[in-house]
């Protein structure tokens, strides 16, 4: 019987992926980034990850086999492992880890794929890697006007800490500075139930 949920793997991004990474981020924002800051995050900032979205293959070929924690095995029954790439690139997000604060840098769906929890599963992924590098919190930058988003960061336990005004340089929008100020238990028990309801919808190749 075939497995009706979306099928997509998440990697970490290469400087091969930068050509497509720019172009998905010119749909994605007014303001996108350049190529040489994606050259920099991947090849010289050693504080940052970054990582892409892709549409995976129908098969398995194989088992993950390798130690997984506790927040691992939340999707050991969807996880599969593949080799090379599969597709276009649909999403991509980025994160620094400074001390014991992480924050997400970057994080944006091709426009064809949205609506389809990848959004979502980005921003669980990101935190998910802040916990596993025992950051305390997690942090990011979001327009005031982008209520959409606000509401998926809520969702996680984000909340407003302050503004940055004229934050963006297209319109000189301000943003809104939201966070994660604990990532305890109570919290981690929250990120389960959200990574299970996202299995029920997705079907997720971790090569991280």
């Amino acid at each position: 019987m075939s497995d009706p949920r979306l099928h997509v793997i998440i990697r970490q991004m290469t400087l091969d992926d930068i050509d497509q990474v720019v172009m998905l981020d010119k749909l994605a924002f007014p303001s996108p980034w350049p190529a040489r800051t994606y050259r920099y995050e991947i090849s010289d900032n050693e504080h940052a990850r970054m990582f892409v979205l892709e549409p995976g293959n129908i098969s398995k070929q194989g088992a993950v086999s390798r130690q997984m924690g506790w927040l691992d095995r939340l999707l050991d029954s969807i996880i599969g492992s593949s080799n090379g790439h599969s597709g276009p690139l649909i999403g991509y997000s980025g994160m620094w880890h400074i001390a014991d604060e992480a924050h997400i840098s970057t994080i944006a769906v091709h426009p064809d794929w949205r609506c389809r929890k990848l959004g979502e599963l980005l921003v669980w992924s990101m935190v998910r890697q802040a916990i596993r590098q025992q950051a305390h919190q997690v942090t990011l930058e979001v327009r005031v006007s982008n209520t959409l988003a606000q509401n998926l960061y809520r969702k996680y336990g984000f909340e407003i800490l302050g503004t940055r005004k004229g934050y963006y340089r297209d319109n000189s929008e301000d943003a809104y500075m939201m966070g994660v100020t604990r990532l305890d238990e109570a919290y981690r028990q929250l990120m389960m139930i959200y990574g299970q309801e996202l299995a029920h919808v997705l079907r997720v190749t971790n090569q991280w």
